[in-house]
């Protein structure tokens, strides 16, 4: 079933496995692809001495498998056949349990996992066509091979449909805590743990040593305007942290990219590993999972504080924490975001097959959202509040040249309208009419752009009405020592190409000053 060249690679990648690794699996015969997953492990097990395959007899629509180390379970389960954007997942579950995982967190955020109080079963509802899935299923597989109480099963929705049905699941990823819903769509390991210390608590001991780290500068935001901003102070000799989420930020989410200059095609994934490849020929403290909860930007010492309790002092800031998806902000929207309304059409598309669903948006983003869901749905309509569309000219032919699209503009959407359960319409008016009138769907994806993420910083520093913190043509703020790069700040077109460049000029004007001030 796998590839003759991915069966060499991944016998590379395993050669230096330490543990022996059993691929326990517990399969139905009733269920049709149960000779597809016993061929799928057969032959990932083949790929390494140190790797083997047990299967034991099921019954009803059983078709998963764990992995044990040593003969003990890591907590670790597949349910379903991990192909597609999951195979890395299956790969990194076992490196990671072996100890030699590139992604394993640091000790402060393993500190906090292994802090989790009692027992803990996580569920992740997945798609294998969803790029934004494996990002969370590797890092609850991480924090269920970390700390033994908590244990984290993947389940592929389209084998399991009649679960997801019934639990109603519209959106992925979506993950269970102990059987409540916790996380619904993209994420990072820290924001799935800070959710996780809230729903479950820690323990009584678990309190962080805090720690204080001194810096010369702090880059705040990890994507591409602070990865090219580190990269330029460490150039310099300066003494540089990321402070971060991940790196790689919104371009993660990005499936391709073909306007980086020079680079004709590549994708968010692959741009992310070359920015943390490039980071890593540096003398860069890189420090991810971490929510920014507070900052001190006033004095000339400046200080940052996180969730977990670590603080960072630095003479200089410079923030690079990009943006993330604006939201509708009507009514319902909120009560049915994973369950009927969505941001990310590649990961929630195939959940609407045969259905009617609404694009909200006429930019880019909205018309390439509304030519790919035409593929998958029955019907899209889409919704744009000016009169014009906004997108470029050759996706508007596109879109208006396909049988199943509509478009609507000079529209407003104003309610989301549900049934308890799922989204069942949108209440939308005519602008220049004013007469309303409610659109029967099924499901709303929300495509009107991104929003700055200044909120830890807004109260010290001017921001535009929008948010964005307002820079001068050398990435200045309002104030000394503080500088901003890229989607956050107001600088015009947001765009990797130009974030990259803002970085490295947020980088040298900070340099430049502190040679001055020094």
């Amino acid at each position: 079933m796998l590839d003759s060249n991915i069966l060499s690679q991944v016998s590379g990648i395993f050669a230096a496995l330490d543990a022996d690794f059993t691929l326990a699996a517990s399969v139905s015969q009733s269920r049709e692809e149960a000779a597809e997953i016993t061929e799928f492990l057969r032959d990932f097990a083949s790929t390494s001495p140190r790797l083997s395959v047990t299967f034991s007899e099921a019954t009803g629509d059983t078709l998963e498998f764990s992995i044990l180390k040593n003969g003990e379970a890591t907590g670790v389960k597949f349910r379903g056949i991990p192909n597609g954007h999951e195979f890395t997942s299956l790969l990194l579950a076992i490196l990671n349990a072996d100890g030699k995982g590139k992604n394993l967190p640091d000790e402060a955020i393993t500190r906090r996992i292994k802090a989790l109080a009692g027992e803990v079963k996580l569920q992740t509802f997945v798609s294998l066509s969803c790029t934004n899935c494996p990002d969370i299923v590797q890092a609850l597989n991480i924090m269920a091979i970390l700390n033994p109480a908590v244990t984290h099963e993947m389940i592929d929705g389209a084998l399991f449909q009649q679960e997801a049905d019934a639990m109603k699941i519209q959106a992925v990823p979506t993950v269970y805590a102990n059987g409540k819903m916790l996380h619904v769509g993209r994420g990072t390991l820290g924001q799935l743990l800070e959710k996780l210390e809230q729903e479950v608590g820690v323990t009584a001991d678990a309190t962080v040593e805090a720690v204080t780290r001194d810096y010369d500068v702090v880059v705040a935001g990890g994507g591409p305007a602070g990865s090219s901003a580190a990269i330029y102070l460490a150039r310099k000799g300066l003494k540089v942290a990321i402070v971060a989420e991940n790196v790689g930020g919104q371009v993660k989410e990005t499936v391709d990219i073909e306007n980086l200059i020079s680079v004709p095609h590549t994708t968010g994934a692959q741009l992310a590993n070359s920015l943390r490849t490039h980071i890593n020929d540096y003398p860069i403290d890189i420090f991810e999972n971490r929510r920014i909860a507070g900052a001190d930007l006033q004095g000339k010492l400046k200080t940052i504080t996180v969730t977990g309790g670590e603080t960072f002092n630095s003479k200089a800031v410079i923030i690079a924490t990009g943006a993330g998806w604006r939201k509708l902000n009507v009514p319902g929207e909120a009560d049915y975001i994973g369950r009927g309304v969505a941001f990310c059409p590649h990961c929630d598309g195939p959940l609407y097959a045969d259905r009617h669903v609404a694009v909200i948006g006429g930019g880019n983003s909205g018309i390439e959202a509304a030519i790919d869901l035409a593929g998958i749905c029955r019907k899209v309509t889409v919704i744009e509040f000016a009169d014009t569309l906004r997108a470029d000219q050759v996706l508007q032919d596109k879109a208006r040249s396909l049988g199943n699209v509509e478009i609507f503009m000079s529209t407003q959407t104003t309610q989301v309208i549900g049934n308890g359960e799922k989204v069942i319409g949108i209440q939308v008016k005519d602008r220049l009419t004013n007469q309303e009138r409610r659109i029967d769907l099924d499901g709303i994806f929300v495509q009107i752009g991104l929003t700055a993420n200044s909120a830890p910083f807004a109260d010290q520093l001017a921001t535009t009405p929008i948010g964005e913190i307002i820079i001068d043509a050398h990435c200045r703020t309002s104030l000394p020592g503080v500088y901003a790069a890229g989607d956050v700040s107001s600088v015009p077109y947001k765009q990797i190409v130009i974030s990259m460049g803002e970085g490295a000029k947020a980088a040298l004007t900070a340099f430049d000053d502190l040679i001055r001030t020094t």
